[in-house]
């Protein structure tokens, strides 16, 4: 079967949406997401008996819609979300992967991990709490992956009696503060997830607000993840060199396209070498193809016999990011033991994994005023901050404002392979909050 004969400037239309939630403890994000789910008609019979069921033997007459995301016995026990918990439905207008991501703070690099290939996050705030620390710690993770749209979902209007000034004085602090950050789009909508007004239904109690519930809202927000709109860029994940009777001097490099659109007859260079050459043929699903566009898995073929390995990287000639050996990028600490200046890591980029060592730990956030921690020497479980890394081989790598995918990168124990830091190369959020920065920077936010 031949790649589909559409020009790539018409995939910029997607019936896919990738959303992430987040909240405070207690703030309602299970019970939305179940709520979303029952009232969209997205449960099976058999769920929602097992629900209603487990909600009566802890002495509860209405199904809890929380348990229909909190799967974990400790979660069902606690009443609180531990884990991200993936969600798939599909209305007749999208179809959703939903990230239900848990609140407490010794939680955020769940938040990371579920948010980090969101098109939208929607951040709930319980009204009679306001914007508290944890909701700008979200609202600035949401920032610094680049996520283009916000929704701000103030939920338990029912227990403030649905009044207006309590909504419009927390979307006014809320929307303030993301817009220091950078966040191109926010929008607040008023809900009670627990009686269902304006997530899925209009609500009855709020006539004051005219704007759109939650799922309309995830419906109808345009989402231009067009990957085919941004630089060209193949990481080469295996080398195929059949050396049969049949193909005695087949050599082609599979992989999946990162980002952009490659043609036969485009010349390319092969970083980190610099070799340059030009791509002779495109295999795709068994077939010679003359254009192949992100997220295709195909096997490029060059017309020159270069040294190509696993790890590197494939780019127009014309469009190619700059090499280098010392990488500067905001990270997330994930795991339990602490980073330290002088550590020596694994620093994972698309397919390529490199030594190296963390030179420097510049500063650490405080999400509480986005002021810079200067020279904390370490990070631990949880934090975000700055970093210095010099590779022991260079590496192609693109600012993630740029691009998500060629500008991530994780940090890796080399003991015994656990994930210790995920990092975005280039400026953090807080160097684009000014408003010409951040106006020179918009148009890299829709990915």
């Amino acid at each position: 079967m031949t790649a589909p004969t559409r020009h790539p400037e018409q995939l910029s239309t997607t019936t896919l949406l990738r959303f992430a939630t987040a909240g405070s403890v207690d703030d309602g994000k299970s019970t939305l997401v179940g709520r979303l789910l029952h009232d969209s008609k997205s449960i099976l019979t058999d769920q929602l008996e097992a629900v209603e069921h487990a909600s009566r033997s802890r002495g509860q007459e209405a199904p809890d819609l929380a348990l229909l995301t909190d799967g974990l016995r400790a979660e069902r026990e606690q009443g609180i979300t531990i884990d991200v918990a993936y969600r798939y439905f599909a209305t007749s207008r999208r179809r959703f992967i939903l990230a239900d991501t848990p609140g407490h703070v010794q939680y955020t690099r769940n938040m990371v991990t579920g948010a980090s290939t969101a098109e939208l996050a929607v951040v709930l705030v319980d009204a009679r709490n306001g914007v508290v620390e944890q909701t700008r710690r979200h609202a600035a993770v949401a920032a610094l992956l680049r996520v283009p749209h916000v929704v701000l979902a103030v939920n338990k209007m029912d227990l403030v009696d649905y009044a207006e000034p309590v909504f419009a004085a927390i979307a006014e602090e809320f929307t303030a503060y993301a817009a220091s950050l950078g966040v191109p789009e926010i929008t607040a909508i008023p809900i009670s997830a627990l009686a269902g007004d304006n997530v899925v239904e209009p609500s009855a109690h709020m006539d004051w607000y005219g704007g759109p519930t939650v799922l309309e809202h995830l419906e109808t927000v345009p989402v231009s993840h067009d990957l085919t709109a941004c630089h060209a860029r193949f990481p080469v994940q295996y080398v195929i060199r059949p050396q049969t009777a049949e193909h005695p001097d087949y050599r082609g490099y599979a992989g999946q396209i990162a980002a952009g659109v490659l043609r036969v007859g485009e010349a390319v260079t092969v970083l980190p070498s610099g070799r340059t050459s030009t791509v002779s043929a495109i295999d795709a699903l068994g077939e010679s193809v003359d254009i192949a566009w992100a997220p295709q898995s195909v096997t490029i073929r060059l017309a020159d016999d270069i040294d190509i390995s696993r790890g590197d990287l494939i780019a127009p000639s014309g469009d190619a990011p700059a090499v280098t050996q010392d990488v500067e990028a905001t990270v997330c600490h994930v795991a339990d033991q602490p980073l330290t200046v002088g550590q020596r890591v694994l620093l994972k980029h698309t397919t390529r994994t490199v030594k190296a060592i963390v030179k420097d730990i510049p500063s650490r956030l405080t999400l509480d005023d986005l002021s810079p921690h200067p020279a904390p020497g370490t990070l631990v479980a949880n934090d975000i901050g700055r970093v210095v890394v010099r590779t022991a081989e260079p590496l192609a790598l693109d600012a993630y404002a740029d691009s998500r995918r060629t500008g991530s990168f994780l940090l890796i124990d080399p003991a015994d392979g656990t994930t210790l830091t995920a990092g975005m190369a280039g400026a953090s959020f807080t160097a684009a909050a000014g408003p010409e920065a951040a106006a020179a920077d918009d148009a890299a936010w829709d990915f």
